[in-house]
């Protein structure tokens, strides 16, 4: 009875929160704070940032010691404090400002591994800041620009992210490139609990739509001033 992996599933699962442990770790010792909770939550963590994100980034980190340590410390610098932020608890809120540094250190760390064909835009407006947002809302639909714009095409994806504000409302936008023939892509699970984060704090003010038109696909919300 009961249901067995495949031994390099187990294995692949137990190396990401290895790593996973000792980036933290170290970063986390490093600064003089290491809390008692941190390796507890890292498990949660697993299912937010995907273990092959991991791999890539720790991958291209170890490639690039030799010939660009500068580069190889940035990169890694990037990677922890999206783990500093990935350990907030999910049901916090965060500023906007935060969210977008977030994704700035996200899209770095892809930008090495994908280097030119991650082309990345940014539009934000500086009145938008203070914005209330869930935790770690965009950084998942950044990464589902990547997944979808990015990886499937051979010459990469425009991926673009902005903020403005409009009177009482701040408007977000995430737009990638849709690779020729390809359909709307499934970016559903994310999407979804994105959608339902954002209506838990700010209730019917806050919008999330989305939308192909003419090979891009946009995410666009509203939330409060």
């Amino acid at each position: 009875g009961g249901t067995t992996q495949a031994p390099w599933v187990a294995s692949a699962a137990a190396g990401a929160l290895l790593s996973a442990v000792l980036v933290a770790a170290l970063v986390l010792r490093s600064k003089g704070r290491l809390p008692a909770e941190t390796v507890a939550r890292l498990a949660e963590l697993q299912a937010r940032i995907r273990p092959h994100f991991l791999f890539n980034s720790l991958n291209s980190a170890i490639a690039l010691v030799r010939e660009d340590p500068r580069r190889a410390e940035a990169l890694l610098e990037d990677l922890s404090e999206l783990f500093r932020h990935a350990l907030v608890s999910k049901d916090e809120s965060v500023t906007l400002a935060e969210e977008v540094q977030l994704a700035r250190h996200y899209l770095a760390i892809e930008q090495v591994r994908f280097g030119e064909r991650l082309r990345v835009e940014w539009a934000i407006d500086p009145r938008t800041g203070s914005a209330k947002v869930p935790a770690l809302f965009l950084q998942p639909l950044v990464e589902n620009a990547v997944k979808h714009g990015v990886e499937p095409s051979p010459t990469g994806a425009d991926v673009k992210v902005s903020t403005q504000k409009r009177g009482s409302v701040v408007v977000i936008k995430v737009t990638n490139t849709v690779p020729s023939g390809q359909g709307r892509p499934g970016h559903g699970v994310a999407q979804d609990n994105v959608r339902d984060r954002l209506r838990l704090l700010h209730d019917v003010q806050a919008q999330f739509q989305t939308a192909l038109i003419d090979g891009l696909y946009q995410v666009r919300m509203e939330v409060p001033a």
